[in-house]
């Protein structure tokens, strides 16, 4: 049999990666050659590999600069309607392989990096991924990002510029522990810090009023130093900017108060201001109502208005003096998506800059913020809601207080109005919760404050007007919309899956990676014999590096022919990890109980990180540790059955597992999973999907047919009528045998000899207080297991499945999602002109 291509060779047989012209390949190598001997200081004799990874960086980043430089260019000369994603994530990955991709550079790359004697995969391992952030919320921005750029809009991402992003997970004893993600230790190639964009950040201080003007006084300043980093668009020379700000405390620091005696006392203290955009807080779905939080949320929000002003201010190209003067086209040249409720101090802050500072009347401010902005929710978890304590409010930000405070009143006395003697609905409805302490609604300020709220899949949107926003909903129907969520098919595809990128583009060309439903056109390839043993000889090779890669990493031996069986994500109770836990431990007991029975293989792959605070989801880590002791070392069970934690889940691990996957799990409780993303990357990579109705699941087997994934469990409504007449999980553990039997080896310490007590927890929460219902689905579940089993043993069939799915992915493209952000919610229409490559003068048309 022939030698399987590697990536490299496949690479060099497809177009899109651009073709390696012999003057290309000539002047990368001189770049890099220059690079290492001007930039990095070294020659051939020392160089270490991350020396030639930072040669190889700075060389791509130089076809960047041109096209950034000129792109940036075209929109002073065009000015068209910006627009600003504020997010204080965005979890970008690695850099590197996506710029060649995007560029077309990727074959010269190669080629030269192959001529210079050194390993590509080798130097592409080096980069560090940019963790800046946690999960699904940051993941979203950065696909955000890649789409906005390839569709030509003028956008920037706004967030912070964290030190340390998430932490990474060691697996300690099966226990999860924490290290700091130490990612600009040795430098980062892609940023470009602009200290001459430096801007004042203020906290703390009083408020004076006078007859004519409010004044916010005594304030502390720290400085918000900017840090941009080049986005380009896929293949169109657009390059847009994410700009991500660091704190930085002024010279004079501490030493202009009372503080002069100990100058060194005063000089230490600065990291005081610069802890702001130290860390990122490690939490998913789950509000921490800290000081520092809320300085980093007003900290991004505050250096990013200031910009965004000074931006739309002057609009000639280079000029620093300000050339509007009026405000009134502000909302027509200017959009602020705010990425969850936690840059809802956008709101505020815009309100005191056209009040306080710009002298517009309070109406005709609050006319152009909320035309302005609009919110995006992203949960109906209760825990995840932003509510801050009145109190932290009066300390640090005293003046958006009151501009809260009044906001709040106006709209309750709309409400009034309109609902006379309805106290409850205003109670309802306020910003300001009453209680012990005091707190504001960051959601219900987003609502007020925007002129579109949107959820992230249609089940998720429906949910939001009928309960969390429902009293918001009746007021201003014509506000709420749906955005389902996309991915970019660019890294979930052609980056991370050249060899399924490559089958699909020998059949209906290349343009699919720009029009995601163009891969309709492969259904009719669903019964061409060929093409179902090219789609599965990809996954299989796939398969068989990924296991290569967990036995480097692991020195666990898996099973290629076996089922991969993947649940990758935050570790969350609502996410029930517990479920594919619990179906493990029935799968061992099967084959404990009839060992010669035939048994389809199965590696089971869990991963993902749970918060340092969150106890349960770490007791959760530990179980499917213990649970994978047993089981990877019973002679009994061979290679039939496998369990496998996967450590320190992050974007450059998911590039490697989801193309491998057989069967994505996405089981959260109907109701509670907003949208999911990851579930789109595994129907694109060629994955079966077992889930709940739930997110954009729902979405996934209405453009699939729902015949086409394997669904179980309970609905939204099931979901309600249980809670309605409560919900009994001895019921369920005293009926089915084998939920009985998993939940007493667990209990009794089978899993855990050496501390038989070690679960009790876990077993008394899923007993007494499960809030999300594990054992309401275990029946459902395990039923829908073996039909999986069954239809994995018929290959071909299998195979079809696939393919269809794969044909009806095209919806779940990010470039879908952000067409329609665009145009129902930002008023920009998507564009297809290529800006002119820096080694062409601009043609006229451009002018």
């Amino acid at each position: 049999m022939a030698t399987p291509l590697t990536d490299q060779e496949k690479r060099k047989q497809i177009s899109v990666r651009g073709i390696a012209g012999l003057g290309d390949v000539v002047e990368i190598k001189r770049s890099f050659n220059r690079h290492l001997h001007f930039t990095l200081v070294k020659d051939r004799n020392v160089a270490t590999p991350r020396d030639y990874y930072f040669a190889l960086a700075h060389t791509v980043r130089d076809h960047l600069v041109g096209r950034w430089i000129r792109t940036q260019q075209y929109y002073y000369e065009k000015d068209p309607k910006r627009v600003y994603y504020l997010s204080l994530e965005f979890y970008m990955g690695r850099t590197l392989q996506n710029t060649m991709i995007n560029l077309g550079l990727q074959n010269a790359c190669d080629e030269a990096i192959y001529q210079l004697g050194l390993d590509m995969e080798e130097l592409e391992e080096i980069e560090e991924d940019a963790g800046l952030g946690n999960g699904g919320l940051g993941r979203l921005a950065a696909c955000f990002l890649d789409s906005m750029a390839t569709l030509g809009l003028a956008a920037y991402g706004y967030g912070i510029r964290y030190e340390f992003g998430i932490f990474n997970q060691k697996i300690s004893s099966g226990w999860q522990a924490e290290e700091a993600d130490d990612w600009l230790r040795y430098g980062n190639p892609w940023e470009k810090a602009r200290p001459e964009y430096m801007l004042p950040v203020h906290f703390y201080g009083r408020v004076e009023k006078t007859e004519s003007e409010v004044k916010w006084v005594d304030t502390q300043v720290v400085l918000a130093m900017p840090y941009d980093t080049p986005v380009p668009g896929y293949h169109n020379n657009t390059v847009n900017t994410m700009r991500l700000w660091s704190a930085k405390a002024p010279n004079d620091f501490n030493l202009q108060n009372f503080n002069v005696g100990d100058y060194i006392e005063a000089v230490l203290d600065r990291n005081l201001a610069e802890n702001i955009s130290r860390v990122l807080y490690p939490n998913d779905n789950f509000f921490e109502g800290k000081e520092l939080r809320l300085k980093q949320e007003y900290f991004v929000v505050a250096a990013t208005l200031q910009d965004i002003i000074r931006r739309f201010k002057s609009s000639k190209f280079g000029s620093r003096d300000p050339v509007r003067t009026s405000f009134d086209t502000f909302p027509d040249k200017v959009a602020i998506q705010l990425n969850d409720t936690h840059p809802a101090l956008a709101i505020p802050e815009l309100m005191r800059i056209l009040v306080d500072i710009e002298k517009l009347d309070w109406d005709k401010a609050w006319d152009i913020t909320c035309r302005t902005c609009a919110y995006t929710n992203h949960t109906v978890l209760p825990e995840a809601l932003e509510r801050w304590p009145v109190f932290l409010f009066e300390q640090l930000l005293p003046r958006h207080l009151l501009i809260i405070y009044e906001i709040n009143q106006r709209h309750l006395d709309r409400i009034a109005a309109m609902y006379p003697d309805d106290q409850d609905r205003l109670r309802r409805m306020s910003l300001i919760e009453e209680g012990d302490p005091k707190r504001i609604n960051m959601a219900h300020l987003c609502v007020v404050g925007s002129h579109a709220v949107n959820g992230v899949a249609q089940i998720h949107s429906d949910i939001v007007k009928s309960t969390v926003f429902k009293d918001f909903y009746e007021v201003e129907p014509e506000k709420f919309q749906n955005k389902t969520n996309g991915i970019t098919p660019r890294r979930w595809l052609l980056l991370c899956n050249p060899g399924l990128t490559d089958i699909i583009a020998e059949r209906i060309g290349e343009s699919f990676l720009t029009d995601l439903y163009q891969l309709k056109k492969i259904l009719q390839f669903v019964d061409d014999e060929a093409f179902i043993r090219d789609v599965a000889k990809v996954k299989q090779e796939n398969k068989q590096k990924f296991a290569s890669f967990l036995q480097d990493q692991t020195q666990v031996k898996v099973n290629p022919e076996s089922i991969f069986d993947v649940q990758v994500k935050r570790i969350h109770e609502y996410k029930r990890q517990l479920l594919s836990c619990l179906h493990a431990v029935t799968l061992y007991n099967r084959i404990k109980l009839e060992p010669n029975r035939e048994f389809v293989p199965r590696t089971v792959m869990i991963g993902g990180k749970a918060a340092p605070g969150y106890q349960m989801a770490k007791l959760i880590i530990k179980l499917i540790t213990s649970v994978g002791q047993v089981i990877n070392n019973d002679p009994a069970v061979g290679d039939k059955l496998k369990v496998i934690f996967l450590e320190n889940y992050k974007v450059s691990l998911a590039e490697r597992v989801i193309p491998a996957a057989d069967l994505s799990e996405q089981i959260s409780t109907a109701g509670t999973e907003a949208s999911g993303t990851g579930n789109m990357k595994f129907m694109l990579n060629g994955a079966l999907t077992i889930g709940t109705m739930d997110g954009a699941t729902v979405e996934m087997a209405e453009e699939a047919g729902e015949e086409n994934l394997f669904i179980f469990g309970m609905r939204v409504d099931d979901v309600e009528e249980m809670d309605k007449k409560g919900y009994n999980a001895r019921e369920y553990y005293e009926r089915l045998p084998e939920l009985k039997l998993a939940v007493d080896q667990i209990q009794s310490g089978f899993f855990s000899p050496t501390q038989p007590e070690l679960f009790k927890d876990l077993i008394n929460m899923l007993m007494n207080h499960d809030r999300f219902k594990v054992f309401a689905d275990f029946e459902a579940y395990i039923a829908c297991q073996e039909r999986v089993s069954e239809l994995y043993k018929n290959p071909k069939e299998w195979t079809k499945m696939v393919i269809r799915n794969i044909a009806a992915s095209g919806k779940f493209s990010s470039d879908r999602t952000i067409s329609q952000y665009a145009r129902e919610i930002w008023g920009v229409e998507p564009s297809d002109v290529k800006i002119p490559p820096p080694n062409e003068p601009p043609s006229e048309s451009s002018n």
